[in-house]
């Protein structure tokens, strides 16, 4: 594990890529997301890990089971708590892309 590193985001239109792993931090996973227009990520559980999802361009939604439908976009944050079902979907007519960062919470 590196004490500190800087990451080369790619810029093209990548669906997914993985920043932060077992390898190279001690709790915190991430990466980064891109999602095509009506694309969602597919619904999933955060299990024991909070979530922070960064909004970098475009807008969408996050659903879970207990607040339901949330809009997202460019220049915002949604935050997922532990134990939380939810998914992450375009609503918008060009590219939504997100990093999430994930933590273990318990």
């Amino acid at each position: 594990m590196a004490n500190s590193l800087v990451i080369d985001l790619p810029l093209d239109k990548t669906d997914y890529f993985e920043i932060l792993n077992e390898s190279n931090s001690v709790k915190m996973r991430s990466g980064m997301v891109t999602l095509q227009p009506g694309e969602d990520c597919g619904s999933h559980n955060t299990e024991d890990y909070e979530e922070l999802i960064i909004v970098l361009e475009g807008c969408g939604e996050v659903e879970t089971e207990d607040t339901g439908k949330r809009e997202i976009r460019k220049g915002q944050v949604a935050y997922n708590a532990p134990e939380t079902e939810h998914n992450v979907r375009n609503t918008g007519s060009e590219l939504l892309r997100y990093i999430y960062v994930v933590s273990k919470a318990i």
